[in-house]
């Protein structure tokens, strides 16, 4: 099940991204930036016992008035390949679509993924220098190799 998180989810999020951010998979996320950015989440959740447990999650960020980046998408590795991360991302597309937003850029390691998902390698020159507010802070910067893409409505 998907759905908007709660202030509840953000310490699981907080670990599901700090694991992918170990490999080097994402940027990492602060709990701090997360609970700042809350309303920017959905969460894939599975019910566990009593209560539900987080097993994947992903960020639509609105960056502009037409412009917004899928971020901090994460699947827990024991439920990967179950179409998880694509309703995750579908989620997000039509929660961009509600807003009128017609372009989407991710910036990714997982370019096939993506290309699965209707998006398409952009030239980072072409996304505006609004969207590296993060990419200043990452250890990475300015030599990343995460490829853009980008999908359009």
């Amino acid at each position: 099940m998907i759905r908007n998180a709660r202030i509840d989810d953000v310490k699981a999020i907080y670990h599901l991204l700090n694991h992918f951010s170990q490999k080097g998979l994402l940027l990492a996320r602060s709990l701090s930036s997360l609970y700042d950015q809350l309303r920017d989440f959905q969460v894939y959740v599975e019910p566990e016992g009593p209560g539900e447990r987080v097993i994947g999650a992903c960020a639509l960020h609105i960056c502009w008035e037409n412009l917004a980046e899928i971020r901090s998408l994460a699947v827990d590795e024991n439920f990967q390949r179950k179409g998880i991360g694509s309703k995750l991302v579908a989620a997000c597309l039509a929660e961009a679509e509600f807003f009128g937003i017609a372009q989407v850029f991710t910036l990714t390691y997982q370019p096939s993924f993506f290309a699965s998902q209707g998006f398409k390698p952009i030239d980072k020159k072409e996304l505006p220098h609004k969207v590296w507010s993060d990419c200043i802070n990452c250890p990475k910067f300015p030599d990343c190799n995460e490829e853009a893409m980008i999908w359009q409505k």
